[in-house]
């Protein structure tokens, strides 16, 4: 199993109702994920199989993932499909999702002298990247490396994409960091890890300023920082609230960018943050941009 099986699947998990109306047409909006272990005489997991339900009522999906092509496709969808029918006679939609980089080459159906059978191939260099870039769920953003870009340079697509994972993720850093895996594995199928990475050190630059995120998170470390500064100023007295808030704003400000940056902040490095003076903050905001670990920041862990 490849790291571009494994991460595709999990994309499907997060994005099954995604792919059936966007990339299917089919309108549905909810997705059950049910159990995909077939055993006969050996054991086959599917990718992805869910119970679809919407407007027109509810069916079986079964997505396979497919990232070359495979002469025995065609067989293996209808042993799927037997497999499915035994546990569940509700409709059955079977698709392939294609992510290969050579020309799709796999039968979709099979007519014999008592047998018509026939199943779904979703290629996805013939899928309009824009139908992606549109969505609101990054995991799906994600895909739309995988797609045809009408025409459009590679580099300016993939920074787009980029830049709309960071809008769409906001402060969570987490899942950030796992779209922007996905991209990176799933751009070798386009022969494009040069440009996500890229498009990855933009982010080290000043252009993350840019980002929508960046904003929004300035102006709720502001508000946050302003609240709390403005209850110490009353508490303490002798300094004043405005002050503290703006210092605590600035706090706010480098914990995200480390956090953005780095992934992980120590405890010991968000205390420094925490207690630092004006000037450490001013020092630090300056300097974030050229340090390549968090030691050229704040000195080694002791």
């Amino acid at each position: 199993m490849t790291d571009n099986d494994v991460v595709s699947k999990d994309l499907l998990k997060r994005v099954a109702v995604d792919i059936a109306r966007i990339l299917l047409h089919w309108p549905v909006d909810q997705a059950e994920i049910l159990e995909s272990n077939h055993q006969r005489m050996e054991e086959r997991r599917s990718d992805l199989v869910a119970r679809m339900q919407g407007p027109d009522g509810s069916f079986i999906l079964h997505i396979e993932i497919q990232n070359a092509n495979d002469p025995k496709m065609l067989w293996r969808m209808l042993r799927y499909r037997s497999d499915l029918l035994f546990y569940d006679e509700q409709d059955i939609r079977q698709v392939v999702v294609y992510i290969g980089k050579r020309r799709c080459t796999m039968a979709d159906s099979l007519t014999q002298f008592d047998l018509r059978y026939h199943y779904k191939i979703v290629d996805m260099h013939q899928v309009d990247c824009e139908s992606l870039l549109r969505e609101d769920t990054p995991e799906a953003v994600v895909l739309a490396v995988l797609c045809d870009f009408k025409g459009r340079p590679a580099q300016e697509l993939v920074q787009h994409i980029v830049q709309r994972l960071v809008a769409l993720t906001g402060e969570d850093s987490v899942r950030f960091r796992n779209c922007f895996t996905a991209l990176e594995l799933l751009s070798k199928n386009r022969d494009l890890q040069e440009t996500v990475k890229e498009a990855e050190a933009m982010l080290s630059n000043v252009k993350i300023t840019e980002l929508p995120s960046y904003e929004l998170g300035m102006e709720r470390g502001m508000e946050r920082g302003m609240e709390r500064g403005m209850e110490r100023g009353i508490a303490q007295g002798h300094r004043s609230g405005v002050l503290e808030g703006q210092l605590q704003a600035e706090r706010a400000t480098l914990l995200r960018l480390l956090t953005r940056r780095f992934q992980q902040v120590p405890s010991r490095v968000e205390a420094q943050v925490q207690e630092a003076s004006a000037e450490d903050l001013t020092h630090w905001l300056d300097q974030i941009l050229d340090a390549q670990r968090l030691e050229d920041l704040f000195g080694p862990q002791g």
